[in-house]
C-alpha cells in the first residue's frame, strides 16, 4: 500500500501546473494509521512538493482511507458533500479541499 501511495503522490506532483494557485498552501493527508500513510503537500505558484511525513500546521487536513484517496486521484471516485456528511472524508477546510480538487482535477 505504501508504494501505491508513493506512486499516487508522484502522479499528483507531475499533474501540477505552475500558476494553478496564487499563494502557498499546505495540505496534510492522514490516510491510515501507519507512518507510510501520512503525507504532506505544499503548493506554491511555481511548485508542488510532497513528503511522506506529518506536518502540524497545514492549511488543510484531509482524513480518509488510502484506498478512497487513490480512487479519487485515479478518477474512479468523485467525492461529494455526502462523503463529508457521512465521515468518509474529513477536513478542517472544505474550501481548501475544493482548491485541491480544482488544481488536480479530482
Amino acid at each position: 500500500m505504501n508504494q501505491d501511495l508513493r506512486q499516487t503522490f508522484e502522479d499528483l506532483k507531475r499533474r501540477f501546473k505552475p500558476g494553478a494557485v496564487e499563494a502557498a498552501t499546505t495540505f496534510y493527508f492522514s490516510l491510515g494509521e501507519t507512518e507510510g500513510e501520512k503525507w504532506s503537500m505544499t503548493l506554491t505558484p511555481t511548485s508542488c512538493t510532497v513528503s511522506n511525513k506529518k506536518i502540524d500546521d497545514a492549511d488543510c487536513v484531509l482524513k480518509t482511507s488510502a484506498d478512497l484517496f487513490m480512487k479519487m486521484v485515479a478518477g474512479t471516485y468523485k467525492p461529494g458533500m455526502s462523503d463529508l456528511l457521512s465521515g468518509k472524508l474529513k477536513t478542517n477546510d472544505p474550501l481548501k479541499l475544493q482548491l485541491l480538487q480544482e488544481v488536480f482535477g479530482l
